[in-house]
């Protein structure tokens, strides 16, 4: 546990994942923290030569408590697919351990949104995780909600509805809803500017601490844009004109219960859909406008959305 005013040591669990490398690329840049990846024993994944590693039991509770001991934030990304005992595994250890901080394994769309948890259930373990840290009373959690991924949505044609490859689209309802979304770097640089900041206020402005934002979900971006936003920058990226392109509708709605009958019907296509949530008419995919982000407070750049969707393409035909 940090006796100064700043967090200088970080355990990442998944710090060679995609979000996860992210993280840690960006806290290495700043030269303010220490970096410690949490891994399982059996686990391939390399790390640079600056980042010490650790590796845990997720059945030997002790040898996670030992890794993290000394530690001054928990930062946790983990698969969807991963158990969601393991999270709890790692908020029992960091609790344990005297870790003050966990940045749970949020980076979604707003799980504070109670009507979006209750229609995509593979959110409530985030909501779960909040809860039982703040029920530990141990650490305390600062959740990042970052929407979903911009260059990894829209490489898939079915999870923003835009297939390169094909070169056509399936807008939801008429394509104009606003959803907020993250880069994947812009993730990286949103945890690293906020784990920048002083635990407690040291400037005239008190929200740009820690402890302003204690037990709370926060939000970051890169863009809040629709569907057809999405499209005129693919246009401009691949040098076509809207007609080379097929265009076709569909309720968001309906795209979402399509979803939800085809993952009960083993298929997994159907988790895609189940994005067409964050473009319902209710704005809840619009944090931006909403509940405002963090992005001034933590100096994110702006970016180009463009430049994010060649991004997209090329991992769209990597997948090819």
């Amino acid at each position: 546990m940090t006796t100064s005013n700043y967090i200088t040591k970080v355990a990442i669990v998944g710090a060679g994942g995609n979000s996860g490398s992210s993280i840690t690329k960006a806290l290495l840049e700043t030269g303010k923290h220490s970096v410690t990846a949490i891994t399982r024993a059996d686990s391939p994944n390399k790390f640079p030569d600056s980042v010490a590693v650790q590796k845990v039991d997720y059945n030997k509770p002790d040898t996670i408590v030992n890794a993290l001991r000394g530690q001054d934030v928990l930062v946790i990304t983990l698969s969807g697919h991963s158990p969601k005992e393991t999270e709890m595994a790692l908020i029992n250890a960091a609790g344990e351990a005297g870790v003050g901080w966990i940045l749970p394994n949020e980076w979604s769309p707003d799980t504070a949104n109670e009507a979006m948890v209750k229609d995509i259930i593979y959110f409530q373990p985030k909501v779960a995780a909040r809860k039982a840290i703040t029920d530990l009373g141990k650490s305390s959690f600062i959740a990042v909600s970052t929407g979903f991924w911009y260059e990894w949505g829209l490489a898939v044609p079915g999870f923003f509805g835009i297939d390169f490859a094909n070169r056509t689209v399936t807008l939801f309802d008429e394509g104009e809803a606003l959803m907020s979304t993250s880069t994947v770097p812009q993730v990286g640089r949103a945890v690293a500017a906020l784990l920048s900041l002083p635990i407690k206020a040291e400037r005239p402005n008190q929200e740009a601490c820690l402890e302003a934002h204690r037990n709370k979900v926060v939000y970051v971006n890169s863009f809040t844009i629709s569907q057809k936003d999405m499209l005129q920058s693919a246009i401009r990226v691949t040098g076509t004109n809207e007609g080379d392109w097929t265009i076709s509708k569909e309720r968001a709605e309906d795209r979402f219960a399509s979803g939800l009958q085809q993952l009960k019907e083993g298929n997994r296509e159907g988790f895609g859909k189940l994005m067409s949530r964050a473009f319902y008419a209710d704005g809840s995919g619009d944090v931006e406008h909403s509940k405002g982000t963090l992005n001034s407070l933590l100096g994110l750049p702006k970016e180009d959305i463009d430049e994010a969707t060649k991004v997209a393409i090329e991992r769209s035909k990597a997948s090819h």
